[in-house]
């Protein structure tokens, strides 16, 4: 199932806007608060800029219970990329991708914009810019990857993995299991 996220309920532009100052996210439902801070810079920049980036959220597949922690983790993660991307890939789009799969939980955010310097992607960090560096780290915490793919002129792309063993607080239907005594398939 495939579905894209329109224009969610508005939640003030200051609850959204700098969370990391209040110390506290509410992610109950990560796709809507995702989608939320995505319209929410794309509205700040619409007041500052003639040319607004267009912004979306797809979602693929019946949304999982994660573990408890996991959907604020994932949202850091996710605002952080987001940020990024508006404040300076100069994108006519920025789209965040979020796949509820049976092996793992992914969020990708990407963007057209004119992508990031392949020494910025492989150093991680310079002065003033620590956000590749603590979004790898954030996402090792929490038992994933973060890979991060980007070409000049074409667009950045962050893509979080995380496995279901980590990602899920149950397992989804139809993996596979081992135990000492036989393999076996797990069916809701």
């Amino acid at each position: 199932m495939i579905s894209e996220i329109p224009n969610p309920h508005r939640i003030p532009p200051e609850f959204h806007a700098q969370p990391e100052a209040r110390g506290e996210v509410v992610t109950q439902d990560l796709a809507s608060s995702l989608a939320v801070l995505g319209e929410d810079l794309a509205a700040r920049q619409r007041a500052t800029h003639r040319d607004a980036t267009a912004f979306s959220v797809i979602m693929e597949g019946r949304p999982k219970d994660l573990r408890p922690a996991l959907p604020d983790e994932i949202y850091w993660i996710a605002a952080e990329a987001l940020r990024n991307a508006f404040h300076y890939a100069r994108a006519r789009r920025i789209e965040i991708e979020i796949r509820y799969g049976a092996r793992q939980f992914r969020l990708r955010v990407r963007d057209d914009g004119i992508g990031i310097d392949a020494g910025l992607v492989s150093r991680e960090w310079r002065a003033g810019h620590r956000a590749l560096r603590g979004m790898r780290e954030r996402a090792r915490r929490i038992g994933g990857r973060l890979e991060v793919w980007a070409e000049q002129d074409a667009g950045t792309e962050v893509e979080l993995t995380i496995p279901w063993s980590a990602a899920y607080a149950v397992m989804p239907a139809g993996v596979l299991i081992c135990s000492r005594a036989r393999w076996g398939r797990i069916h809701e």
